[in-house]
């Protein structure tokens, strides 16, 4: 009979673990119930942000009877949904502005040091994207969902810079003068 050692249990361990690390964060979880003849049922709502800190980031809402697999389900929906996010450094290229219900959230660009200015789900989202350093405010509802969403639909119409420049027609020296400079940063990092 051969004896398992700490070492095999460590290896399978390591095996399940292979592939990309995701940071996943909770943004909200509901404990909800449903009356039916026999009594009340509950079950959670959970708002999953998932994103790998270098720029992919994706949202998504699971449903269960226990919290955990509500996270775990949420954590999949999150994942068909990534989105990659054009960043400069640790920062985004030009302000913009996502809408999602009754919230509007305004991404504003910031300089390096500034930290994330940001509340609730858009902070979270945002640094689950890798984003360090912005400037945020949100206009009207604060409900975490459709914060999280007006981030999302935010995130999604940046542009990067050079396919920008490109559609004007314009050089990039001519349309941010300072990219060239955040470019240099970015590869000697």
């Amino acid at each position: 009979m051969m004896m398992r050692t700490a070492n095999n249990r460590g290896n399978r361990r390591d095996h399940r673990s292979e592939g990309p690390q995701y940071d996943v964060r909770v943004v909200r979880s509901n404990k909800v119930f449903k009356t039916t003849k026999g009594g009340k049922t509950a079950s959670w709502s959970v708002l999953v942000v998932v994103g790998d800190n270098k720029g992919q980031v994706g949202i998504g809402l699971g449903k269960a009877r226990s919290a955990a697999d509500a996270i775990r389900k949420g954590e999949e929906d999150a994942k068909k949904s990534f989105y990659k996010v054009p960043m400069i450094t640790d920062t985004i290229s030009h302000e913009v502005r996502g809408t999602w219900g009754g919230t509007t959230i305004v991404l504003r660009p910031a300089s390096p040091g500034t930290g994330v200015k940001a509340g609730g789900a858009t902070r979270l989202c945002l640094e689950v994207a890798g984003i360090h350093n912005i400037l945020s405010k949100c206009i009207g509802s604060r409900n975490a969902i459709n914060m999280a969403r007006a981030t999302m639909e935010a995130l999604k119409h940046l542009k990067n810079p050079e396919a920008f420049a490109a559609l004007r027609g314009l050089s990039i020296e001519e349309l941010m003068p300072w990219l060239q400079k955040a470019r240099k940063e970015e590869q000697n990092a």
